[in-house]
């Protein structure tokens, strides 16, 4: 089965919005998750179901963000509207928090990250209305909280308001947006704080037996004080929850100030004992690090140094060819040559490429090559080339390298 070019792999479940699948990208050889909703569907619901579902696509695409899931394309095939995205292999915060409370910890990590993917959110714009254990993925060893389903997420800057409508999950949504009332980023803060009182405590901020009744209680009750369902809760962070959940969104704090706030309870949380000192006569535990870390240092400079040569030094080949532009306007001893211009067998007249002093266009290209080769290169210190973020800067020195040859044959011509 394919859907557009892309080869079906499995079925992974049922989403809010359509069937999301596991399949591959022939083009670069890479995993993703496809969602699909069937246009006929979309259709039938009307106008705002089509448009809410390519929003997702354009409210998540423009946001680059390490906690956030990654857009790769959206588009239409076979009767069906799709998105193609970052495939992510761990588990929902559903999943373990299905287990029961969390330790202080670990929550307090799980909700930082939380925020920090809201507050680059709300800073462009986008609303996700939709926070819940659900559409939060844990990947990685190192528990990296990722961001998912902006399906009904709303641009602030948009003509389609949603006034009226009540869009979300009823346990986790705010009173205003309970109420079908206009929001806006303080409504996802709300949200943020339902799903960290149930991480903390293992119970609902807001229950009921229906919907309505879990509606009424959002909108009308406050919760149970957090700090009586687990004590030795630190004062701070129960303080936090408070203004986190309050009714007004005035009183609560925006993103950016949650994440200062809870980045300072931190250090709050219990962390393991220190280790007990050794014996004065037993060797310092420093010489056996030292003698561990000192070849792998080593190692790690070669490693640096062959990156640096490969990326930023010419090859003999380049050395050869005359009046070469240098990438920025300082003189070339002191700047990195430029690899990206065209490799000729035999000397072309200078005159053909300009230097950068006197075509300003050519200099500002030849200074962003620098810049993402930079990038690029330390984004390769810490993943494989197949790493998303360098893939991009692959597409974009590749586009460079093409305007800068037609700029080039351009002025020839002139």
């Amino acid at each position: 089965m394919k859907i557009g070019r892309y080869e079906v792999l499995d079925e992974i479940g049922q989403g809010a919005m359509g069937t999301v699948y596991r399949a591959r990208d022939p083009l670069i050889e890479r995993t993703v998750a496809i969602k699909t909703v069937s246009l006929s569907e979309l259709r039938q619901e009307g106008a705002d179901a089509e448009s809410r579902f390519l929003r997702e696509a354009q409210s998540a695409g423009r946001l680059s963000h390490p906690n956030i899931v990654t857009i790769y394309d959206v588009g239409e095939a076979d009767g069906l509207a799709y998105i193609a995205m970052e495939y992510l292999s761990g588990a929902t915060l559903r999943d373990l928090m299905n287990k029961g409370p969390i330790p202080l910890d670990l929550a307090l990590d799980t909700a930082t990250q939380m925020a920090e993917a809201l507050a680059f959110a709300h800073e462009h714009g986008v609303i996700h209305r939709d926070i819940k254990p659900a559409n939060v993925v844990i990947t990685g060893r190192r528990g990296r909280v990722k961001l998912t389903d902006f399906g009904i997420a709303h641009l602030v800057n948009s003509d389609r308001t949603q006034t009226g409508q009540m869009l979300g999950s009823p346990r986790y949504m705010s009173p205003e947006q309970a109420m079908g009332r206009e929001i806006d980023g303080r409504s996802d803060i709300f949200s943020l704080g339902a799903v960290l009182y149930e991480m903390l405590t293992g119970h609902y901020a807001f229950d009921g037996a229906s919907l309505p009744a879990i509606v009424y209680r959002v909108i009308n009750e406050t919760s149970v004080p957090a700090a009586s369902l687990r004590p030795n809760l630190p004062a701070g962070l129960s303080s936090l929850l408070t203004r986190m959940l309050d009714k007004s969104p005035d009183n609560r704090p925006d993103a950016r100030a949650l994440v200062n706030a809870l980045h300072a309870l931190i250090p709050a949380a219990p962390r393991p004992s220190a280790p007990v000192p050794p014996p004065p006569n037993r060797v310092s535990p420093v010489l056996p690090l030292l003698a561990f870390g000192t070849p792998v240092g080593v190692f790690l400079l070669i490693g640096i140094g062959i990156i640096v040569i490969e990326y930023f030094l010419p090859s003999p080949q380049q050395d050869a060819l005359p009046a070469v532009p240098p990438i920025v306007s300082a003189p070339p001893a002191s700047g990195p040559p430029d690899t990206s211009a065209p490799r000729v067998s035999s000397p072309a007249p200078a005159a053909q490429e300009p230097p950068p002093e006197s075509d300003p266009y050519l200099a500002g290209l030849d200074k962003k090559q620098v810049e993402l080769r930079i990038r690029r290169t330390e984004l390769l210190l810490k993943y494989t080339r197949r790493h998303p973020d360098v893939v991009q800067i692959d597409r974009q020195l590749e586009q460079l390298r093409i305007e800068r040859r037609n700029h080039l044959r351009q002025q020839q011509k002139s």
